[in-house]
């Protein structure tokens, strides 16, 4: 396969976006030419592509792709670039441009919140379209965070009158009699994660003035019992470690009006091994009812560092030999 060579045409992106496209350090372009097996080599102002026309031809679609983000105010990191290279190989660049256009909201700071992957934007979706929404998936793939996201537009749009935040407060071996303090200050530790969700989405004022009117409640799963809960955008964050009995608890809390999403980490799980998750059994019990979706990220949904998506598949590839080895093994 013979090398060519093209030039890249930035003349109607901008003046500062070579600089902001290419990263500090020319560190975008590195992970291109590592990905697509090509060259970028500035000469005289001008950017050239080396390598074969296969990968030339993919390697200016990632750039034009990147640059048109660019140009929505869509900002670049590592993971952008990582998914617009796997858009490409995959032939499916119009997902980039929906991913673009998809804004549920903006920041306290004014950053546009966005679904960052497929998948991401298959889970927004299902939170719009269903009154019930699981959201299962590994550390890093937005569950948590978009679910907020969509809980909060739909606060501020007054199609709620109340968002309501809980998870199971027992988690990883710990108890809450061995924390110091009140019971508030023994939960807290444990929804310390939806609470920085909220800050860094609606502000810490908003929260606070919001929180005090009882408008937002974040608070242990076991306060859920016994209510019914009208006109409400829930969020059940860390379901794998619920039970059977709790999650039926918590699902017929649901009143008219409400919206649901429920998240969490089958891989991650902290009941007594011989406790069935609450959330593995609902997968199986739900399947099929109208009005309840289901939403599957994998480790191609992580946008923490890269380094977090190869350690999730890492151990998604680790655990898979393991049950093959198990199967091998069980006797007929």
């Amino acid at each position: 396969m013979g090398i060519s060579e093209q030039y890249l045409d930035f003349e109607d992106m901008g003046s500062d976006i070579e600089r902001t496209l290419f990263g500090q350090m020319d560190l975008y372009v590195k992970i291109i030419e590592r990905a697509l097996n090509v060259t970028f080599i500035n000469r005289n102002g001008k950017i050239k592509v080396v390598g074969s026309d296969k990968a030339i031809s993919q390697a200016k679609r990632v750039i034009y792709n990147l640059a048109n983000g660019l140009k929505n105010g869509n900002e670049i990191t590592e993971q952008k670039v990582t998914y617009a290279i796997a858009m490409v190989y995959e032939d499916e660049e119009e997902e980039l441009e929906k991913l673009d256009n998809d804004l549920i909201c903006n920041t306290i700071q004014g950053k546009p919140l966005k679904p960052k992957t497929k998948g991401q934007r298959k889970y927004v979706e299902n939170i719009r379209n269903n009154m019930i929404t699981f959201g299962i998936g590994p550390a890093g793939t937005g569950k948590t965070y978009l679910a907020m996201a969509m809980a909060i537009t739909a606060f501020k749009k007054d199609e709620v009158s109340r968002i309501i935040l809980t998870r199971p407060a027992i988690e990883a071996g710990e108890k809450l009699g061995f924390l110091p303090g009140d019971l508030q200050s023994k939960v807290d530790p444990y929804l310390r994660p939806l609470y920085d969700a909220l800050n860094q989405i609606m502000g810490p004022e908003s929260f606070m003035k919001n929180s005090e009117k009882g408008l937002i409640e974040v608070a242990p799963l076991a306060y859920m019992r016994g209510r019914t809960l009208d006109n409400s955008f829930i969020i059940l964050d860390e379901a794998q470690n619920t039970t059977p009995a709790q999650m039926k608890m918590f699902l017929t809390r649901v009143g008219f009006g409400s919206k649901v999403v429920v998240t969490g980490d089958l891989t991650q799980k902290d009941l007594p091994i011989s406790t069935l998750s609450g959330l593995e059994n609902a997968l199986k019990v739900l399947d099929g009812i109208e009005g309840i979706g289901f939403s599957h990220l994998t480790s191609k949904d992580v946008v923490r560092h890269p380094l977090v998506q190869k350690i999730v598949k890492a151990y998604d590839d680790y655990d898979a030999k393991l049950e093959r080895s198990r199967k091998r093994k069980k006797p007929n």
